[in-house]
């Protein structure tokens, strides 16, 4: 008998691995949430990133969103140090080189300035005293190298502070909360993630 595909949205806390286990002291994902041990997460959120991270069982799914060549839009809001100038912002618009097992040129992608977005405070908190003048960005991106966000804002001099993925494609993270899940159709996921169903 086949198994049921299932499918959860959930909002990955501050300090949470996107895996099941704990490890090197930090919580996985099975100390927070309580899903089916059948399912497992569709790419990575790095430790210190939040946000959007969906679960399943489906392979296939796994596969479309993964393949690189499908180019899924991602979108995250992300909090840096100091105030960009244009020519930074424009920068990474345009695409800078950074660290990726080498030298790597990222794609061209969507960055614009947005008001300090009404998230739940992260545990713990941003040092606001140590940065003092912060700037968020909403950074749409259609590839998704190893912490390449971070490495994207430091290269141009405005290091990353908080990071939270907020949506894939026309899938939104909200209104979830950190620690957060909720289940949804097969369906209804495929056609936000711009993913045809399998014949």
């Amino acid at each position: 008998m086949a198994r049921s595909k299932k499918y959860f949205i959930i909002y990955k806390p501050f300090k949470v691995l996107s895996q099941f286990t704990d490890e090197d002291g930090n919580a996985g994902l099975g100390s927070v949430f309580d899903v089916p041990k059948d399912v497992y997460p569709v790419g990575r959120l790095d430790l210190d990133s939040e946000g959007l991270l969906l679960l399943t069982n489906d392979k296939y799914l796994n596969g479309a969103l993964l393949n690189p060549k499908n180019e899924h839009q991602r979108t995250y809001w992300v909090e840096v140090d100091g105030e960009p100038s244009q020519q930074a912002l424009q920068q990474l618009r345009d695409g800078v080189t950074i660290n990726v097992k080498g030298p790597y040129a990222t794609r061209p992608c969507e960055v614009q300035v947005i008001d300090a977005p009404d998230l739940a405070e992260r545990n713990p908190p941003v040092n606001y005293q140590k940065h003092p003048v912060r700037t968020w960005l909403e950074i749409k991106l259609i590839e998704g190298k190893n912490r390449q966000v971070r490495k994207m804002t430091a290269k141009v001099g405005h290091p990353t502070l908080r990071l939270v993925r907020v949506g894939i494609e026309d899938l939104s993270l909200f209104p979830l909360q950190p620690g957060e899940l909720t289940q949804i159709s097969r369906k209804a996921l495929y056609k936000k993630l711009h993913i045809d169903l399998p014949q």
